[in-house]
């Protein structure tokens, strides 16, 4: 079974171009790593560029993509497979299924939503993928403080610094997925015998 990396990012075409050059460099690198990708199967913005990178790289592009986007013509139908789903809550459940591991890049609500879903899904062990963040040109810093501040009031345990890895370059989201860090969930979440 091909490996999948599910990556969430923004689908605004109006971000700084800094952006998009990462995402293509990104969909190109994870077709010569034996990546496919499964995302949410948008055509614009940093989505778009992604998955036009990735096909044409040679790689497999599965899309997921609920049917009111496809009617305004959001979706990338070259992908090999475009999945046609009724809702938001379909579609991720279905990007966790064929993913491997996951990737954010930077994005608007709905990228945090989703990202922070799939961090709840491992940190009360119910999921057990590699979760990378790419804080490119500091993007993530305040979310990230945002954690920190979680985790000194006490509203999540330190265990949430382990989560996800934060790279701050596509050598580093590399590097995270080839090694991923452990995660050891709170004694709460562990699995009972």
């Amino acid at each position: 079974m091909p490996k999948f990396l599910c990556v969430f990012c923004g689908s605004s075409a109006k971000v700084d171009a800094a952006y998009f050059e990462v995402a293509d460099a990104l969909g190109r690198q994870m077709v010569a790593r034996g990546w496919g990708l499964v995302y949410g199967g948008g055509n614009a913005g940093l989505m778009g560029a992604v998955a036009r990178a990735a096909k044409g790289a040679g790689g497999t592009v599965v899309g997921i993509i609920p049917e009111f986007m496809k009617s305004r013509e959001l979706a990338f139908t070259d992908a090999e497979e475009l999945i046609t789903v009724e809702n938001m809550r379909e579609r991720k459940r279905l990007m966790e299924e064929r993913a491997s591991a996951f990737l954010a890049l930077p994005g608007g609500i709905g990228t945090l939503e989703e990202l922070t879903e799939i961090m709840t899904l491992r940190y009360i062990n119910r999921m057990h993928k590699p979760i990378v963040l790419l804080n490119q040109n500091g993007f993530y810093d305040d979310l990230l403080r945002f954690f920190e501040r979680m985790t000194t009031e006490r509203f999540k345990s330190a265990g949430l610094k382990s989560v996800l890895t934060v790279a701050t370059t596509l050598e580093g989201v590399w590097a995270a997925l080839e090694t991923p860090a452990s995660f050891e969930p709170d004694s709460v979440w562990r699995n009972r015998s």
